[in-house]
């Protein structure tokens, strides 16, 4: 990426330059603490490992409004005229603030870059248009996509759905921009293309089909499948999950479901899964517990890196400091050996009482340090700590003899029946959560 930041026509955040590292000592709020780009960890630099990418959509097109109530920001890129000026002018202020940044990928739903409209050719103009201007500046600053979208859940036509909306016309519609976005994907260099289905569920199960309703998102996913390979998209597509809101139930609930929707459908072999923190605590899970699902599965795409307030039972989509989750996070991809061609990336957004165009910055410097310190302490505490050794010693029966017999599939149940009554009553063996608990904690701190 090019060390100078993008100054288009007009600066829009004056004053901030490149935000430089300068180690855990320095009380500059606009500099890196922890995260040191080109620091090795494990035969990758920091880097490499965390592949960091800003939204479009937080970031630039959400001035702070929620139900109760308007914006509290006013972007200077949304005063400039008529939609398509307002629109060049926030590329510019976006990839200025990409450069500033200094992270290697962004990420956009179609109409956060491009002004929308009901006219299927003349939407198609507008995104057309958007991302000739997006292709120029990736080329003069070096940045990168790293997946494109189609918002599917905005405009009122997807009341009831896009791909699963109960009128064919609706459904029609919605290809209309999956078709253009994956076509821009392309042309941008995107390394992914993902689907949120943020209105793909139910509010009422007495005036829906389901099954019909599931049947016609699995054939809409295989059509954008099929059409982005015959164009040359040679990505991941990626599922991301999420239980609820805004419909009552959605049915890309977690890792877990939309595993076993993308087996149902013949699609596991071109989709992963999208994980995002802030679902994953809504389906009533971990973090981490989504993403070693997907892992597990051999799923495991990207991340939408962000977090939840437990006192809020919505998704809040704050950016991510918690440090347990980090580690977490981290030990589940450093054992995964990463994310390929995914990455992390920040759909999170600044709060609504926060209002200084520093207050952007000052949120995703916080996010990507909790990061590079999760990615260093999982990374000790693979090579250096206990946790490993302890975790193997905990499934040693299965290693030899009777146990590993069994996981060879050489055992019957009448097998296991007899190895019980020779082996006699098992002996009680502790789980020692509190010293797992302890470590993470001692290598926190180092």
């Amino acid at each position: 990426m090019s060390t100078q930041a993008f100054i288009g026509a007009r600066e829009f955040f004056p004053g901030i330059g490149t935000i430089p590292f300068e180690g855990r000592e320095s009380d500059n709020p606009l500099a890196f603490k922890v995260y040191d780009a080109d620091k090795r960890i494990g035969g990758k630099t920091m880097a490499e490992h965390l592949r960091f990418a800003v939204c479009y959509w937080h970031s630039f097109c959400n001035a702070g409004h929620d139900p109760f109530g308007p914006g509290t920001r006013h972007y200077p890129w949304d005063q400039v005229g008529a939609p398509m000026a307002n629109a060049e002018a926030k590329i510019d202020a976006a990839f200025e603030f990409f450069t500033k940044l200094g992270v290697p990928y962004y990420c956009f739903h179609d109409v956060d870059m491009a002004p929308d409209a009901d006219d299927v050719g003349q939407f198609e103009r507008n995104l057309k248009h958007m991302v000739g201007l997006a292709k120029e500046r990736q080329q003069a600053t070096g940045m990168k996509l790293l997946w494109g979208t189609a918002n599917l859940f905005s405009h009122p036509r997807y009341m009831n759905g896009a791909a699963t909306n109960p009128d064919f016309n609706v459904v029609a519609r919605a290809a209309v921009q999956v078709k253009a976005m994956i076509e821009a994907t392309v042309e941008l260099g995107g390394e992914n293309y993902v689907f949120w289905g943020g209105r793909e569920g139910y509010a009422s199960l007495y005036n829906t089909d389901m099954k019909r309703e599931l049947a016609h998102m699995g054939r809409f996913l295989t059509m954008a499948r099929d059409y982005g390979r015959s164009i040359g998209f040679e990505g991941s597509f990626l599922i991301e999950p999420k239980p609820m809101e805004p419909m009552k139930h959605q049915y890309d609930f977690d890792a877990a479901t939309s595993a076993a929707f993308l087996r149902e459908h013949g699609l596991d072999k071109d989709f992963k899964l999208n994980i995002e923190g802030n679902h994953a605590t809504l389906a009533g899970h971990t973090f981490e517990h989504d993403l070693q699902v997907a892992a597990d599965a051999g799923l495991l795409g990207s991340i939408d890196a962000n977090m939840g307030n437990p006192q809020n039972g919505w998704d809040t989509d704050q950016f991510p400091v918690n440090l347990y989750d980090t580690v977490g996070a981290m030990l589940v991809l450093l054992r995964n050996g990463g994310l390929g061609a995914g990455g992390l990336n920040f759909d999170a957004k600044v709060r609504r009482e926060s209002t200084d165009p520093a207050d952007l910055f000052l949120a995703h410097i916080g996010g990507m340090d909790a990061f590079a310190r999760g990615l260093e302490v999982a990374h000790a505490l693979i090579e250096s700590s206990p946790l490993e050794g302890w975790r193997g010693e905990r499934y040693a029966s299965f290693d030899q003899g009777n146990g590993q017999r069994f996981e060879n599939g050489e055992l019957s149940l009448a097998d296991l029946r007899d190895h019980a009554e020779a082996a006699g009553e098992p002996k009680q063996t502790s789980g020692r959560q509190e010293a797992y608990e302890n470590l993470i904690n001692r290598y926190l701190v180092r």
